[in-house]
């Protein structure tokens, strides 16, 4: 195992967050900031504590976190599933490729009213939402994987007299391995962004319902304690998948971002 490289900005940065936190707090309280406009950093923490508390924060968050997680899963399969296809069927990419791009360029916001109409106020709509917006970028990870193959390890599995499909598995599918996690480690963040927009336009429970809630009791400080929770959780599902991306593509070297994981 390598060792893991202590820097001087490993150290900067935690004293950093603390010198801003308590500057927010001193500026809030020596001008007298009304808490309508930016609360100060010790009322953000109380209204974190007290929806957690409550049990409202933790169930709202796992109402998000399921829409989240099924719309990653469907976005995760459709995407390698048709870039593969894509990738490998000529044919089928000259039929599918344009009309996915087409629809990559309609602004899913747009939508989003639309398929909360269509699937209704539930968990469906949040979900459906979710993998439009995610399954873009694994797509075409999983495309530029494939297509950037080394052709020479190509060459020599088909002079061993293999298969089309073995060509597939045992070269450009692992090679494709680290393009089509980059493109995990993009979606599982739109997802989760997908199913707060659609809690946003319309939605029984969720982070985002519960933010909406928030905002119209005019409880500023309960607003950034939800900013926090998903900025900490979109954090959290990156760590996650850069981990499961370390024991996965074992054989490669990880980027320099991802030491910490």
């Amino acid at each position: 195992m390598r060792a893991r490289r202590w820097s001087w900005i490993d150290l900067c940065t935690p004293a950093a967050f603390v010198i801003f936190v308590a500057s927010w707090e001193l500026i809030c309280d020596f001008w007298n900031v009304s808490a309508l406009l930016v609360p100060p950093p010790s009322q953000i923490a109380l209204a974190l504590w007290q929806e957690t508390v409550h049990g409202a924060l933790l169930y709202n968050l796992g109402v998000t976190l399921f829409e989240t997680a099924v719309g990653f899963a469907i976005a995760a399969a459709l995407g390698i599933g048709l870039g593969a296809i894509i990738a490998e069927v000529d044919w089928f990419k000259r039929a599918v490729y344009p009309y996915l791009i087409a629809f990559q360029t309609v602004p899913k916001i747009a939508i989003a009213p639309l398929l909360v109409l269509w699937f209704g106020f539930g968990m469906t709509s949040k979900i459906v939402i979710a993998v439009t917006i995610a399954v873009f970028p694994i797509l075409i990870n999983t495309i530029e994987g494939i297509w950037g193959t080394d052709r020479d390890r190509i060459d020599m599995v088909r002079a061993m007299r293999g298969s089309r499909w073995q060509v597939f598995w045992v070269v450009k599918f692992p090679t494709a391995l680290p393009f089509i996690f980059a493109g995990l480690n993009v979606g599982i963040v739109f997802s989760l962004l997908g199913a707060v927009v659609g809690e946003f336009i319309g939605a029984q429970a969720g982070i985002g319902n519960l933010l909406i809630v928030a905002n119209f009791r005019m409880d500023i400080a309960t607003v950034f304690a939800v900013l926090v929770t998903l900025g900490v959780t979109g954090y959290a599902l990156h760590l996650l998948m850069a981990l499961i991306q370390r024991k996965v593509v074992f054989w490669g070297s990880t980027a320099r971002g991802q030491d910490y994981v």
